[in-house]
């Protein structure tokens, strides 16, 4: 007879642990969160120079700061009068609120760079190519709304900060023809950042935003299953898609034993910076005193540059036509050679444009974090100006 316990656990496991071939296919197959995947992979996809895991890690981010988000909305008002009370809460009140806090704030910054460089990974391999052009499209996308989720959360505490950072990309849309003022006044809800910004940006940050990524991420990696991985990165592991010649292995335990060292490895870092570095607190907000220089957050300082040299190229024409190249690339680029190989040689025209764009973008980014003073005039990081 077997025990109330033992009932139970084979009421919600009935296959048990795994312990042979045929177990571990079920376990695949059976799993409501192992389903996603197929019960057997191909060898080469689990290799560390197939994707660096920045897909994974991505993923991982975005359920930290789901997970680390909805902790925080027990203590925060989305309030002019109690927003930047509740984040001093955080930092000397709330037990651990200070870490958590810091924990929210690296896992956004990272899941902003991590998903650039997914993006980058899949372009230096080709594998936008037929017939992944559609999940292509879709990751750039979610490139946009993690940009997003990042840009409204940004003004969330309430200080000085954050509510001049989003007055200034805010303002940028005002060089977009003809949409730029209509556009701005939807996001803030007025003229200015106040009252009907803030309970916007808290539902766009809380719920609309990440509803959106939540859905297209399950699309992404249905797609990514259904287009079938390129997994080659490199001419010593790339192999012809024969049967006779691409070995599997089961996805239990392989896959998910990579899957627990990324998710680990995930984690680790985030705690590290987390417990190095504090999330920044400013004064509170104050409408009549600007800081000099007021900048962008930091994935929008490139922009801001730009705009700082040519208002309509650098607010509209460059930033749209980048956006609409990256939409399209993957039906214009019909060239099948170099899939799944990185910094092909038959590519080298696309690479070595793609790397001027990336190189230029992140110049433009490190001036307008390091290398702007007031009045946005040149200054150098060490003191001094340019003159």
């Amino acid at each position: 007879m077997r025990s109330p316990l033992k009932k139970l656990i084979h009421s919600i496991f009935p296959l048990g642990w795994p312990r042979n071939h045929r177990e571990r296919l079920q376990a695949v197959r059976g799993n409501l969160w192992l389903h996603v995947f197929p019960a057997r992979v191909r060898t080469e996809s689990l290799h560390p120079k197939a994707t660096l895991g920045l897909g994974l890690i991505t993923f991982y981010l975005f359920v930290i700061l789901c997970g680390s988000g909805l902790l925080l909305m027990m203590v925060y008002t989305p309030s002019t009068a109690l927003a930047y009370r509740d984040m001093n809460d955080l930092a000397h009140v709330v037990s651990g609120g200070r870490f958590l806090r810091n924990v929210h704030r690296w896992s956004a910054h990272l899941m902003v760079l991590f998903c650039i460089l997914h993006l980058v990974r899949v372009f230096c391999t080709g594998a936008y190519r037929k017939p992944r052009e559609f999940n292509w499209v879709i990751g750039v996308i979610l490139l946009g709304l993690t940009l997003g989720l990042s840009f409204t959360g940004y003004l969330l505490p309430w200080d000085q900060l954050s509510f001049w950072a989003i007055t200034v990309s805010a303002n940028i849309l005002d060089y977009v023809p003809l949409l730029g003022a209509p556009l701005r006044r939807l996001l803030l809800g007025g003229e200015e950042v106040g009252q009907a910004a803030l309970l916007r940006f808290y539902v766009l940050h809380v719920f609309a935003l990440p509803t959106v990524t939540f859905l297209l991420i399950a699309v992404h990696v249905w797609r990514v299953r259904k287009d079938g991985g390129l997994a080659c990165s490199d001419p010593e592991l790339h192999r012809e898609n024969n049967p006779e010649t691409v070995s599997h292995v089961l996805t239990w335990p392989h896959l998910l034993l990579r899957l627990i060292l990324v998710l680990q490895a995930t984690l680790i870092m985030v705690f590290f910076f987390s417990i190095l570095w504090d999330a920044p607190l400013l004064e509170i907000a104050n409408p009549a005193h600007p800081p000099n220089p007021s900048k962008a957050p930091w994935y929008f300082l490139g922009l801001q540059e730009m705009v700082a040299h040519s208002a309509f190229w650098g607010g509209f024409m460059i930033p749209t036509l980048l956006a609409v190249l990256l939409l399209i690339l993957p039906y214009v680029d019909r060239n099948p050679k170099g899939a799944g190989i990185w910094f092909s040689r038959d590519r080298r025209f696309a690479l070595g444009l793609f790397a001027f764009c990336l190189f230029t973008l992140a110049i433009l980014t490190v001036i307008g974090l390091w290398f702007r003073g007031p009045n946005w005039a040149w200054q150098w990081p060490w003191g001094g100006s340019g003159g």
